[in-house]
């Protein structure tokens, strides 16, 4: 009975390692939950025209996805004709909504239209949809002008 248990455990002890390994080796790496990855949407600056304040800038804001987005806030950096940042402020072009397209309205405070050089997208600083976080928000971010003040990223 003793030299048949010891050749159980023995059994036992070439076996199971190889079955643990096996099982190891065939499981499925844990995935963290995915983020929602962002469609491309499309920002043109539209029009410029003088305010009481200095400069009203429209944006057409195309979002071509299925996902409503509650939050898209971009940091925004203007430069003058010179080449010389006049100023950098955030916008938030939210909410948007699914297979839309629309138009917001932002004043840029102390600064002739006419002062505008450029503008540059330096960051998506927040991008939420109802589901959550949406990643990649400023890679797929598409941008285009309408006026002779160029709009990039």
């Amino acid at each position: 009975m003793i030299r048949t248990l010891q050749r159980f455990a023995i059994s036992c002890a070439l076996i199971l390692p190889t079955t643990i390994g096996a099982t190891l080796a065939n499981a499925e790496p844990y995935a963290a939950p995915a983020q929602a990855s962002a469609p491309a949407v499309h920002m043109e600056l539209n029009k410029l025209e003088p305010s009481e304040k200095g400069c009203r800038a429209y944006m057409v804001v195309d979002n071509p996805g299925e996902d409503a987005f509650q939050s898209f806030k971009i940091d925004l950096v203007l430069f003058q004709t010179d080449g010389v940042i006049g100023k950098r402020f955030s916008i938030d072009l939210a909410p948007l909504k699914p297979k839309k397209k629309s138009v917001k309205l932002f004043e840029i405070d102390g600064i002739q239209c006419d002062k505008i050089g450029s503008f540059l997208v330096n960051d998506v600083m927040e991008c939420k949809a109802q589901s959550g976080p949406v990643s990649g928000c400023l890679e797929s971010l598409k941008t285009s002008t309408l006026t002779k003040v160029q709009l990039s990223k």
